[in-house]
């Protein structure tokens, strides 16, 4: 079997911790007692890599518009699952899965073995992304909410990662939950923290890699918040963006009843409620679930 499993998110909704993971669930098959290191995580380049691109394409792609890229990255992807005959590859996306102007999926369903989403309260999404962007609360709050918001799209610079098309926080959900022929699996955020090893079992099994429980747990560990934000207080953390102070904040849930004003969770709710219902984010009459901690 050979193809990719895509970890796909909106940013800032667990990505990471589940790569984390998936490196100490690896270090823990072999019998590895230490936690994985957080700067040599190796799960696959980012779908949006410019360095992946440029390799297969033979070329700079910083000469091409980005919707030449979008349309070249089909090819990229089924090339690196033809190459790879026997092996399986996990790679972090944060597209939205989007389609081409002749209606082709930018991520090539035929590369494909699946996707595994992570779903996050945008209400705490809002917050770590403000964070992360390092912008105010109420352009995070905006951003969520914009239908064509896209990442690394600025010519001020040369990114290291081509633009990403995101869509507004609900349509990005959607657009994977939702993908007509394709295996997909949503596991949430709050169930990675609640209910560990069910959750993490569940996504293990998904992707096709032994689930064995005391590796699990191992694995579930070793990828602990404080074990995480110890590493980069130590290191430092190279996925970290330069606008925000640290990658590995709080890892809680519910963390927006403390932050974000009535306003601002009624601006979140009225964009979004319909998603945030149906995965469980809003009770009977709309509201938010409170965190009771």
């Amino acid at each position: 079997m050979s193809g990719i499993y895509w970890l796909a998110s909106y940013p800032k909704s667990g990505n990471t911790w589940l790569r984390v993971f998936l490196a100490n669930l690896q270090q823990a098959q072999d019998y590895a007692a230490v936690p994985a290191d957080i700067n040599a995580l190796e799960t696959g380049e980012i779908a949006s890599s410019r360095g992946w691109l440029d390799e297969l394409l033979g070329f700079d792609s910083a000469d091409l518009r980005p919707d030449e890229i979008e349309k070249l990255r089909p090819t990229v992807y089924r090339w690196t699952a033809q190459q790879e005959r026997t092996q399986v590859g996990y790679h972090k996306i944060h597209d939205a899965f989007t389609y081409l102007p002749g209606g082709e999926p930018m991520i090539s369903l035929s590369a494909t073995l699946g996707a595994l989403y992570i779903i996050r309260n945008p209400l705490d999404v809002a917050i770590s992304a403000s964070h992360h962007w390092g912008c105010t609360l109420e352009r995070a709050i905006a951003n969520l909410a914009q239908d064509n918001f896209t990442l690394a799209q600025s010519r001020r610079g040369l990114s290291s990662q081509v633009a990403q098309r995101l869509l507004n926080w609900s349509q990005h959900v959607l657009s994977w939950a939702d993908a007509p022929g394709l295996a997909c699996c949503v596991i949430r955020y709050e169930d990675m923290l609640d209910e560990a090893l069910p959750t993490f079992t569940r996504a293990t099994e998904f992707l096709g890699l032994p689930a064995d429980q005391a590796a699990i747990g191992q694995a579930i560990a070793h990828s602990d918040f404080e074990v995480l934000s110890a590493q980069e207080q130590a290191q430092g953390f190279k996925e970290r963006s330069h606008k925000a102070s640290r990658f590995f904040r709080s890892g809680r849930a519910g963390g927006w009843q403390d932050i974000l004003s009535s306003s601002q969770v009624e601006q979140i709710v009225s964009v979004h409620g319909a998603v945030m219902a149906r995965f469980g984010y809003l009770d009977q009459q709309g509201s938010p679930y409170l965190n009771k901690e």
